[in-house]
Parts: C-alpha cells; structure tokens; sequence
C-alpha cells in the first residue's frame, strides 16, 4: 500500500527532535515528510521558526487510535521522544500492526528486551523493520564493529571499542536516566537482547561487565570504563547473534567490549569512579535531592557546544588466527544530539529510500543496525561526514622493521 510520506519525525518538538527537522530540512529538500508530537502549538512554532515544507501531525503516545493513523500514513516513524519506555511502546506497536518501519535514539535496553518479546516475531512475519538505538546509543559501536569485522576475511574472536567523547547534556537524556531504577538482575545480563540459546558458555566467561585502568596497546591513552557500555555491548552480542542466525557469523564464539579512552592514568581514574558514584546515586532516594538542580526535559548544550563537540570511537580486533586491525570512526558536533540527529535521519532515510537492505524486501524483525542496515548504511554515513578509518597494521609493522634494520646497521658501521 502507498504511503503519504516517506518519514514522519515523532517528537519534533523534544531537542534532538528540533536538530533532526533541521538536518532533514537542509540536506534532504525533496522528502516528503511530516513532523509529529503531542502539542499542535510547538510544533506549529518550530515549523514556521525553522522554515520547514512538512505537515503537522499530533498524537499523543498514549492514544493508539492516534498513533495507528499516524503509523498508516508513512514508510518509517522516526522517533525521539524518550523516555521511550514511557511514550514508545504504543507508538512501536502501532508500527507493527499497519506496516511502517520505525527507528529511534533510545538506549533503554529493558525496554528493547520487551520489544523483542511482543514484536519480534509479528514484524518478521511482516517484513517490518524495527531498529533502535540509532543514534550515539549505539550506531558507532555496532556499525563501527560490523565495519571493522568487515575488514578481515577470516573469523574474528575478539573487538573492543575505545571511545572519546566532547559533548554537552540534554535534559531529555537527564529525564531518561532518573526514571531507571537502576539495572534488574535481568538487564545485567551481558546477553540479554540476544535470542535464547545463541550464548555459549565461553561468550558468557569472556564478556563480563567491569573495566580496568589500562595503557591500550597499539593506541594513544589509558582505558577507564565505558560510559555506555552497558547499552552498547547488548547491541552489538545481539548483532553478532542475528547475523549468525544469518548465515553471516562474525565468528565462532565472537566477543565484544567496550571501554572508555582517556588522555591520562589519573582521568581514566576520575571519570571511572566518578561514574560509578552517580550510578550509585542515581539508583537510590538520593537521586530527588539531585534532580532539580539538573537540566529539564526541552533544555540542551547551547549551539556552540553542539559544533565543538566530537567523538572517536577506535576498534581493536582480533581474528581466531590472531591477526590483528584497528580502525576507527569519527564524527564532528555533539555525539548526544549533533551527531545523533545526522544518525538517526540517515537511519530513517535508509529504511525510507534503500531498494537493498540486507535480507530483502521480506526480512523484518525488531534489528540492530548492522543487522537492519548493513553495508549500505556505511556508505551513507561516509557521505553524511562520518570517517570510517581502517589503520595498517602491516604498514606500521614494516616501517619498524626497516628503521630498526637501518638503525643497527648505522651502528655497526660507526667507528668506535
């Protein structure tokens, strides 16, 4: 059946939803396209401020009637309106029942889990693609590892992943933090996005949560804990898992880890144990006494921030014969909405405009974005300004074989 529109953006109004419907306006002019949410006043104000050729759509995530209308009418609802666990759930099952593909910027896992159980298997019948976490949280973990896999022509065993970040806060991404109660026995799980029975006993032994304070061999700064690593990981193990599913294994008993990337010994430690103090805080009564004094749902980095900001994600990998690769991603502007915003729409325009996704026209499911995009979502985020970097390995290995050579060979011909 033909859709009205190619996307409709759901959450416009939100910050990163006003950044998405200025990127979409400047480098997509012939989308046909509509901007969604609960208020038909702010959206009206950011549609005449911003100058925006788009239609107005209001629901509100609690009516699904709303929601199924707004769902009928487009190819993919992008959305970012979190936190997702409170206004996503009815939206993604009003996806499902009339045929829209959908994506979004959450990194609420517990929530993903509950996706995959109501929805996975309907959206796979139909052929609907579901894939979250789009943004930061978690395309330059998961798409960096399935670029960087790429590479080898061989199984891999092993990646890990090295980030750097410059960037501000939202207080949307604040608001998301302070309604998780803290982590469940359940979303401890390192494995807990995969399908059952994909785990083997030495994936589980191998990918444990925790961090050490380490020099990184073959990289410049001190390992210290991920700050997104408990989202991050779930998403990539449940990547690896589908692809094997697919045909398409990583490797035998792949494993993945993520970790932080600091300057110094001494920030590695800061930022490590500063985080764990504010999970800490975050999962007790303290976190009222904290809240009032943060940034509010609508509030964000100032524009100045946003095009400071950058981040680095740096993949260390090895194959089952131990052959090792670094690569790396790169991305200019503010990981957690800049750089989200440029993701997430290139994400929605892939699932909107791509006769080629992985699978065909007939695989569904609630995905990853290696798994939903594949390739070809490489290629468009290489043209959106997003480096893909691979380091030789051989090259540096060469290069040090042949000065050391020359080195001793200056020496032995030195007179004494």
């Amino acid at each position: 059946m033909d859709k009205k529109y190619e996307i409709i953006l759901y959450g416009a109004s939100g910050f990163t939803g006003q950044i998405c419907c200025k990127y979409l306006r400047d480098n997509y002019p012939d989308l046909v396209w509509a901007m969604a949410g609960r208020s038909q006043e702010k959206l009206e104000k950011i549609k005449a401020d911003f100058n925006l050729d788009c239609d107005v759509i209001v629901a509100d995530g609690s009516d699904i009637e709303a929601l199924r209308l707004l769902a009928s009418q487009t190819k993919v609802v992008l959305s970012t309106a979190g936190p997702f666990a409170r206004y996503g759930s009815l939206l993604v099952q009003a996806c499902v029942e009339k045929g829209s593909h959908y994506t979004d910027i959450t990194g609420e896992n517990h929530w993903v889990r509950g996706l995959i159980d109501k929805h996975h298997d309907e959206a796979a019948s139909k052929g609907i693609r579901i894939i979250p976490s789009c943004g930061y949280d978690s395309i330059p973990s998961d798409i960096g590892a399935f670029f960087t896999i790429s590479q080898f022509d061989k199984p891999v065993s092993r990646v890990d992943v090295y980030h750097e970040a410059q960037g501000g806060a939202s207080g949307g991404t604040t608001e998301t933090i302070f309604t998780m109660d803290g982590l469940s026995k359940e979303m401890r799980d390192p494995f807990v996005l995969n399908p059952a029975e994909t785990v083997s006993d030495e994936q589980r032994e191998r990918s444990k949560d925790g961090f050490n304070i380490e020099q990184v061999e073959g990289i410049d700064g001190w390992a210290g804990i991920g700050m997104m690593a408990v989202a991050n990981t779930r998403v990539v193990r449940r990547s690896a898992a589908l692809m094997e599913q697919n045909q398409k294994s990583y490797g035998s008993n792949f494993t993945f880890g993520e970790h932080g990337l600091f300057s110094t010994k001494r920030m590695a430690r800061l930022a490590s144990y500063g985080s764990i103090l504010a999970f800490i805080v975050i999962g007790t009564p303290l976190k009222r006494l904290v809240r009032p004094f943060l940034l509010k749902p609508g509030e964000g980095p100032s524009q100045e921030t946003q095009d400071k900001g950058w981040f680095r994600a740096t993949f260390v990998a090895y194959s089952e014969d131990n052959e090792k690769k670094i690569c790396s991603i790169y991305g200019s502007g503010d990981p957690g909405y800049k750089s989200t915003a440029k993701l997430v729409s290139e994400s929605a325009i892939a699932l909107a405009r791509s006769n080629d996704l992985p699978g065909g026209s007939e695989y569904g499911g609630v995905l990853t974005s290696a798994v939903g995009f594949g390739e070809g979502v490489v290629d468009r985020l290489k043209n959106a300004e997003i480096e893909f970097k691979v380091v030789s390995l051989t090259l540096n290995v060469l290069s040090f074989f042949f000065t050391n050579l020359f080195f001793k060979e200056a020496v032995s011909i030195t007179p004494s």
